[in-house]
């Protein structure tokens, strides 16, 4: 009986740290939704980064701080778009998140749609390069994780729908923005989105 008070202990702390704050533990849950493209139409990506296992390490990797709560200093959401090959890839849940040690970093995921919390406890600049150290899928202007351009590939990058250039790591973080990735041959079509419909409180 005293074992099994200790694993539901342990379920339900591991739980509050993954749906804490934002007041969001059920607005923006959408772990069961597949990706979709911006017609909404599911679509299968035979690409697929799961979050990292060790999140303590990968958001070290990219300058982050580890917290014991997420910060409300700079409390703001950005939407990630992933497609690979005309296909759309899952951003995975629970990156920068390390269940085991109770720790978040100031850039997260709680689910698969995409969207990436932002909670600091101080004012700074956030980057899409951080975000996908974290991931540990990182970009840079000739490669998306072990993807390379070059051999007929591309890579493009979209902000509210519209190309950017530069190095798409230095890409900041912005309040309600739309970011796309976009990877592969262009008779790879995708339409790029430029906006999210947000949820009611995010």
């Amino acid at each position: 009986m005293q074992n099994r008070r200790i694993v539901i202990g342990v379920a339900v702390l591991t739980g509050a740290l993954a749906l804490a704050a934002c007041g969001s533990d059920k607005k923006d849950s959408k772990s069961d939704t597949p990706a979709t493209s911006a017609d909404n139409k599911p679509v299968a990506s035979s690409v697929s980064w799961p979050a990292p296992a060790d999140a303590s390490a990968q958001t070290k990797a990219a300058g982050l701080p580890m917290l014991g709560a997420e910060g409300q200093v700079l409390h703001i959401h950005s939407h990630l778009d992933v497609f690979v090959d005309g296909k759309a890839v899952t951003v995975p849940a629970e990156i920068g998140i390390d269940l085991n040690r109770q720790q978040i970093s100031p850039l997260h995921t709680h689910d698969t749609s995409g969207v990436v919390h932002i909670e600091s406890p101080v004012k700074a600049d956030f980057t899409l390069g951080q975000f996908m150290t974290e991931w540990n899928v990182p970009i840079s202007k000739d490669a998306l994780g072990p993807l390379k351009t070059g051999g007929g590939k591309e890579l493009h990058l979209f902000v509210n729908g519209k190309e950017v250039s530069g190095d798409p790591a230095a890409i900041k973080l912005g309040a309600h923005e739309e970011i796309a990735v976009v990877y592969g041959s262009p008779a790879n079509k995708v339409t790029v989105p430029a906006s999210y419909n947000w949820p009611q409180g995010l």
